[in-house]
């Protein structure tokens, strides 16, 4: 079991600590200090709560129990000088903060890296004179995660985002992404009816009207517009921040989708 598996898991239902705690020693290694090793995959972003159920203590996501309205959420794009997250580096990222409909903070920096081919340059218009002095990727995502804290990390086509720092974080010796996650492409597909659904579409379709595109900054913005969009047409059985995750992945029942 990884720790993703474990966090999955506490998604069907809240575990008793000592069992919770069985688990993180058998993910983390025979001789782990368990409670270093829970605190960092708290500090990682991992949503995890303890309550009382009588007199034992059970482990839950805290994710179950915010409303989604009140949850802080993080829009995130990153631009990279290849596809794969093992063979290429991130060049741009860029973030916007949101807290009940207010953007409350924002980060961007370049990310130094050895090359960028020009294919990227043309895609992006980032060349390698931009990231020449730029600051290395260890003090670059260092920073982004402190920013990122324990918020939730929204991205159109998440995985990639998500996944490519995730990779760079742990061969940089951090311990990685434990946030909880929601993809703005997945939760547009269960509200808005559109022909496609790529972020530079969407876009244009909604009206949207960022200027730049294929740019971090631009494009966390382009897809925290979206996310506006769609939340529009979440069915009041969605209350909580696991439930709004959950029927971004089809866990729950979908309303009628908005035209445009």
């Amino acid at each position: 079991m990884t720790y993703a598996q474990l966090l999955e898991k506490l998604r069907e239902g809240a575990m008793p600590q000592k069992l919770f705690q069985t688990y993180i020693k058998n993910i983390g290694g025979l001789y782990v200090d368990i409670d270093t090793e829970i605190e960092m995959l708290k500090a990682a972003g991992a949503p995890l709560q303890e309550s009382y159920v009588g007199n034992e203590v059970y482990v839950d996501l805290s994710t179950k129990h915010l409303d989604w309205r009140e949850a802080c959420f993080c829009f995130v794009d990153i631009e990279t000088n290849g596809a794969k997250p093992q063979s290429a580096q991130i060049i741009e990222i860029g973030a916007i903060k949101m807290k009940k409909g207010k953007m409350i903070d924002r980060f961007e920096s370049y990310v130094y890296a050895k090359e960028i081919p020009e294919n990227i340059t043309q895609l992006t218009g980032i060349c390698y004179q931009d990231i020449a002095q730029a600051p290395s990727a260890k003090s670059v995502l260092g920073e982004f995660q402190r920013f990122l804290g324990k918020d939730v990390f929204v991205a159109h086509n998440v995985n990639f985002d998500y996944g490519f720092i995730h990779y760079h974080l742990q061969q940089l010796g951090l311990f990685g992404l434990f946030n909880p996650k929601l993809c703005t492409i997945e939760l547009a597909k269960k509200t808005i009816l559109s022909p496609r659904y790529a972020l530079s579409f969407l876009n244009e379709f909604l009206g949207i009207g960022t200027p730049i595109a294929h740019r971090a900054y631009a494009d966390a913005l382009t897809s925290l517009r979206i996310f506006e969009i769609a939340t529009m047409m979440i069915p009041p059985s969605v209350q909580s921040l696991q439930n709004l995750i959950d029927f971004s992945r089809g866990r729950l029942k979908a309303p009628a989708k908005i035209s445009f």
